[in-house]
């Protein structure tokens, strides 16, 4: 009787919300909510000062958030997997100075020393992500032991010297603006993300991740190569870092070994604030796109109301904290 029963109840249960509008019960949950915060965040900040909705903020904002963007999209990946990358801020930094020292020093085109460094993250992440699969380590432990390393070798390769002056043509990627408004850069981090969405959304191997995030075992037992998939998704990350430098680099023409500290929290916030979650097998590109918006004006906001940086570590550490308890209690109603 019982038996019979279970499932009746569970359709009662399911019905009141099943009457909602989509629009209404994606606020708690996927791109809804975090994109109602990012709303309420502008209407704020343009109450609270007329520089913020000015054109030459606006581009200044995406100007900012395109490192971080990048930055997150790889992350996104590493998140669904269940996995975590603590290493991207210093992967950049080192992917900068490997494209400063063979493009000033060894005497390469910037051509070949732009490949060179996007392909030094890619192998960082290659570490990293055989550090999970192959030694078991767990994804924090592997990922913090290549930050350890990355960054100590962005320092060894100049000893601790940044390196200063790239050609117009490359420095103009990030600062001629197109149409009046899109620069190159920005331009990157659209198609990326554009890329990014489709893949997790159509084709299998964006499955596959998913698969991966909800049950390893389970998707292994499905067929799924889940050593390749996760080893992969840290090959990306750490390919979408070494861009990230490049990117950094043309910004600020240089390269510094101290580029970008603490800058992972603000990725792995981003991402969690955009809808994923840290146990695994959710997370969309929409979302991360929300969430580094909200980090992006929040870090802009707060810049405008000259509130101390020391300040704005503590306010970025406190949405971290309300991402994840968000996250957590949604998944106990489930």
């Amino acid at each position: 009787m019982s038996a019979t029963q279970a499932p009746a109840t569970a359709t009662t249960k399911a019905e009141p919300s099943s009457r909602l509008p989509a629009w209404v019960r994606n606020l708690g949950s996927g791109t809804g909510g975090p994109l109602v915060g990012l709303v309420v965040l502008c209407v704020a900040l343009f109450i609270a000062t007329p520089f913020f909705l000015t054109a030459n903020n606006l581009l200044n904002i995406l100007d900012q958030v395109t490192i971080l963007g990048i930055l997150a999209l790889g992350m996104t990946f590493v998140i669904i997997t269940a996995g975590i990358d603590l290493s991207v801020a210093a992967v950049l930094a080192l992917s900068m100075m490997v494209l400063g020292w063979t493009s000033h020093n060894a005497g390469w085109p910037l051509w070949l020393s732009i490949i060179a460094a996007i392909l030094v993250g890619g192998l960082c992440g290659l570490v990293s992500g055989l550090g999970v699969t192959v030694t078991k380590l767990p994804p924090f432990i592997a990922t913090l032991a290549m930050l350890s390393i990355a960054r100590g070798t962005a320092n060894v390769i100049t000893d601790g010297q940044q390196i200063v002056g790239y050609p117009d043509w490359f420095t103009a990627l990030s600062t001629e603006r197109h149409f009046g408004f899109l620069t190159i850069t920005a331009l990157v981090l659209i198609v990326l993300l554009v890329l990014g969405w489709a893949f997790l959304r159509y084709r299998p191997g964006g499955r596959e991740v998913y698969a991966v995030g909800g049950s390893a075992e389970v998707a292994r037992l499905a067929g799924i190569k889940v050593k390749r998939v996760t080893t992969s998704v840290y090959v990306l990350s750490g390919l979408l870092a070494g861009l990230a430098g490049v990117v950094l680099a043309a910004r600020l023409d240089s390269s510094q070994p101290s580029a970008a500290v603490g800058l992972e929290l603000d990725v792995i916030a981003a991402v969690v604030i955009g809808g994923a979650s840290l146990s695994g097998g959710v997370g969309r590109v929409p979302g991360t796109v929300v969430g580094v918006l909200i980090i992006g004006v929040l870090r802009n906001g707060l810049n405008l109301l000259s509130v101390s940086p020391f300040v704005q570590q503590i306010v970025i550490g406190v949405v971290i904290a309300l991402a994840v308890m968000v996250d957590v209690l949604q998944r106990r109603s489930d």
